[in-house]
């Protein structure tokens, strides 16, 4: 059991190192060859803050392990909004842009919805995702268009989170830290997904429950380390934007892809509790934001309960 418990552990380790060196090199070579910050900030950035779940639930799906995939996938997004913006905005209230309100939040519910209806048939198909791959796409072309719109002066924030030193070294390095970032996340998945199955299976727990929970909070912990201290800092944009963004790529990337390799089963539980409780976190942000488009200490301790009820419940029947 301690022998698991570490290798889960080393695959978290694994899994936030590949994230990190997958972004940077992945956006430096982007940069070496002349595409814009912006640009890069909404598809590489992005899907780096994803690329755990990601990586996790496609491992899992080539195990056909697919209830520790889809468990992941629903319960980080559970978590990215319980766990992650409850914790965040405890520590300093977060503060919702407007356009945030018109873009991203609400194409964040029309994915939930969108995957809760394709899902009542009791399978997600190619076809199925198929759909979600070109809602990504438009998605990813209407952010981009959205962005370049506007001023110059919004590329400034992606620049800070992209390093500038490109001609410091030669396309090589960054050539090298792309595929070793996409190693160690192909490595710390595989570590992951046999710990949590040896886990479920010694204390009896189904693997949907390991999914949903010890895996999903696992691959959200880069999320949550970044969005914690972005609020601790005040940067309120990087806290939802994160959890927000990271939903958005789990439903319609993720889960899109994952549509495509195999179909995925969607047992009864699943369509009456989890995919419920996942629409009502997405939909609860807006009610909670009534005192000025704010998140406060009281709204992120609302959402921080709510997770933890909902990890009690499912522990309660565990099977």
């Amino acid at each position: 059991m301690i022998y698991h418990l570490l290798l889960f552990i080393l695959g978290l380790l694994l899994l936030y190192l590949g994230a990190e060196w997958l972004v940077k090199g992945s956006s430096r070579m982007a940069r070496f060859f002349g595409i814009k910050p912006i640009i890069i900030g909404i598809t590489v950035v992005a899907f780096g803050t994803s690329s755990p779940e990601a990586c996790v639930s496609l491992i899992a799906v080539i195990k056909d392990t697919r209830s520790i995939a889809l468990g992941n996938i629903i319960g980080s997004n559970i978590a990215n909004i319980g766990l992650i913006l409850g914790l965040s905005a405890l520590i300093s209230p977060i503060k919702i842009e407007l356009s945030l309100l018109r873009r991203e939040l609400p194409i964040m519910i029309i994915a939930s919805l969108l995957l809760y209806f394709m899902a009542l048939d009791g399978k997600l198909t190619f076809f199925d995702g198929i759909i979600l791959l070109l809602g990504l796409l438009a998605f990813l072309g209407f952010c981009c268009f959205s962005v370049l719109s506007k001023s110059s002066s919004d590329e400034g924030l992606v620049k800070d989170l992209i390093p500038l030193k490109e001609n410091n070294g030669v396309i090589w390095k960054h050539i090298t830290f792309s595929l070793l970032g996409l190693f160690f996340l192909v490595g710390g998945s595989h570590f992951i997904v046999e710990s949590s199955l040896f886990i479920a299976r010694s204390f009896g727990i189904s693997e949907l429950v390991i999914g949903l929970s010890m895996v999903a909070i696992g691959t959200s912990l880069p999320e949550l380390a970044t969005s914690l201290v972005a609020s601790y800092r005040k940067e309120n944009e990087i806290c939802i934007g994160n959890a927000v963004g990271s939903n958005i790529f789990n439903i319609l990337f993720v889960i899109g892809t994952m549509s495509i390799i195999t179909t995925l089963s969607i047992d009864e539980g699943v369509l009456e509790f989890q995919f419920p409780i996942m629409l009502l976190f997405s939909l609860g942000i807006f009610p909670l934001m009534k005192t000025g488009f704010i998140l406060g200490r009281k709204e992120g301790m609302i959402l921080f309960l709510g997770y933890l009820i909902f990890l009690a419940l499912l522990f309660h029947s565990p099977n």
